[in-house]
């Protein structure tokens, strides 16, 4: 393995799609107004969350694992394989595993989990949802699915098969470990962070590629750079943030344009190992990051930069951030994080009011 797998991955309000679609859609969850609130405890590796079109929020949880098949992982030591993926639905102080039995890969004590790590919301109200790429044979690893209102769900994309058969970057054939999800009307764009790609996938599952990030070397090293996360601007261009691979530097991950038939450029830079985009109401953007001090580091302290449409930043929030995992806005411009998000069990998501 190349370590480029995640053990783990200008604009206005309106002009993002997949912005949430319900009305005061954060209503229904305690006030954040006097710090940090728990909304929802004893998730299993919770990653990407999102409100849905009834106002709850949607969370991906990555699981802990299982006993189906044990093996090498990615990250240097034997990972299990079970049924424990789920998504969660979270309604005021309610959570419920709306669909469960999802491919999990963790290490014996659950944590560092490879699962359903994004789901988004097409501005129809259209669920989809991706699981990482497991190393372990699974029938939901490395793929796309779509939610229906019984909340059964069906593939419509084998991000994994893509990558054999095309293997767009030209390295580490094989790889994949489809990570960030946007969801559009006609389009899906994925973030792969193991193929280190942007792929877009149609309303048939036609799949195909919007870009390929390059490699960069550091410290004499060459070094994967890891997308994990995309929203779309007004003028249909994308950004995208990486996580970066080893050495996993600290600030070296980048924010990417992306215009589909054309190399990424570099919109910002400076961050380290980002995991998640969100649009701020002020049309800022929220770049969170799983480790400010490098993953490499062993330090969970994860930040919430915001960076302003005049380039300004400012570190919102880094005290009680331990190892999170994804971001997402309210109505009310209340944050929602999943916190403690490589770890089994004691997983959170947390409301925040943050100070404007």
């Amino acid at each position: 393995m190349n370590g480029v797998y995640l053990n783990v991955v200008l604009l206005g309000c309106g002009v993002l799609a997949g912005c949430a679609t319900a009305e005061s859609n954060t209503a229904q969850f305690e006030s954040a107004h006097n710090g940090p609130v728990v909304v929802a405890s004893g998730l299993d590796n919770p990653r990407g969350l999102n409100f849905g079109p009834d106002g709850a929020l949607y969370l991906a949880e990555a699981g802990r694992g299982g006993t189906v098949a044990c093996g090498p992982g990615p990250l240097g030591f034997d990972m299990c394989l079970g049924p424990s993926g789920a998504i969660t639905r979270i309604s005021g102080r309610t959570k419920q595993r709306i669909i469960t039995g999802l491919a999990s890969m963790a290490s014996a004590a659950g944590g560092q989990a490879f699962g359903p790590a994004d789901i988004q919301f097409t501005p129809h109200g259209d669920g989809y949802f991706v699981v990482q790429g497991c190393v372990l044979p699974s029938a939901t690893c490395g793929r796309l699915f779509q939610i229906d209102p019984r909340n059964r769900f069906h593939q419509v994309a084998d991000l994994g098969a893509f990558e054999i058969a095309h293997n767009p970057d030209g390295l580490h054939p094989g790889e994949s470990d489809p990570y960030g999800v946007l969801a559009l009307d006609h389009q899906r764009v994925i973030a792969d962070a193991a193929a280190n790609d942007l792929l877009s996938v149609s309303d048939t599952g036609v799949i195909s590629v919007l870009a390929v990030f390059p490699e960069r070397t550091v410290s004499g090293i060459q070094m994967d750079p890891v997308p994990t996360a995309v929203l779309q601007a007004s003028d249909g261009s994308f950004i995208v943030g990486e996580l970066t691979g080893v050495p996993l530097p600290v600030g070296g991950a980048r924010l990417y344009r992306v215009v589909p038939g054309r190399a990424p450029t570099v919109l910002a830079d400076g961050f380290t190992n980002i995991i998640d985009l969100a649009e701020a109401p002020d049309g800022s953007i929220l770049v969170l990051e799983i480790a400010e001090n490098s993953l490499a580091s062993g330090d969970p302290t994860g930040a919430l930069i915001r960076v302003g449409r005049d380039g300004s930043r400012r570190t919102i929030m880094d005290q009680g951030l331990s190892s999170p995992t994804a971001v997402a806005v309210g109505d009310d411009g209340d944050l929602f994080i999943s916190n403690h998000g490589q770890e089994p069990g004691v997983g959170e998501v947390l409301r925040i009011h943050p100070v404007r």
